[in-house]
């Protein structure tokens, strides 16, 4: 797992099915406001576990339509969504953290007005800023536990909103 200081805030949610984990993301997606600052979410755990699932229902409610690909291979599918862009990108490829930076990933993270959401970010090393929050996935009974922890004022307020929601 990452290491992000300051560690301002973390919250664990049992998901007990796909429809849990989509409905979550639904509620996060609708507390972050792409257009006030650039967005930094960062998606650990297994195989399997649930992040690209995580993703596409986040994506979905900040009004993505049509078809949203895992950048398993390409790396990186970006949308546009009124004023903001929104990039997925998936580090899972990566043997050396270097290679996010030689792709040219580096300008997407200092992008305002976008949220990047990262798959896999344990494979550029520590060469990644801390996110605005870090979900950890991971299997538990027959469904998912889910860790957020914030690393930014504006990712604990939105923590703290949706753990009064749940």
């Amino acid at each position: 797992m990452l290491s992000f200081d300051p560690l301002l805030a973390s919250a664990t949610f049992y998901l007990a099915d796909e429809n849990a984990t989509i409905a979550l993301a639904q509620q996060l997606a609708q507390i972050v406001h792409p257009a006030q600052s650039r967005i930094h979410l960062y998606l650990q755990g297994d195989l399997g576990a649930g992040k690209t699932a995580f993703t596409r229902a986040f994506l979905r409610s900040l009004g993505v339509t049509g078809r949203i690909k895992s950048p398993s291979y390409a790396l990186l599918e970006s949308y546009k969504v009124s004023s903001f862009n929104l990039y997925h990108l998936d580090f899972y490829r990566f043997n050396d953290p270097e290679e996010w930076v030689e792709a040219g990933f580096r300008d997407i993270l200092e992008e305002e007005n976008a949220v990047v959401l990262i798959e896999w970010p344990d494979k550029a090393g520590g060469l990644l800023p801390a996110p605005d929050l870090n979900l950890f996935l991971q299997y538990e009974n027959e469904g998912r536990r889910l860790t957020i922890t914030a690393h930014s004022i504006k990712g604990q307020t939105w923590l703290k909103t949706i753990t009064q929601n749940n």
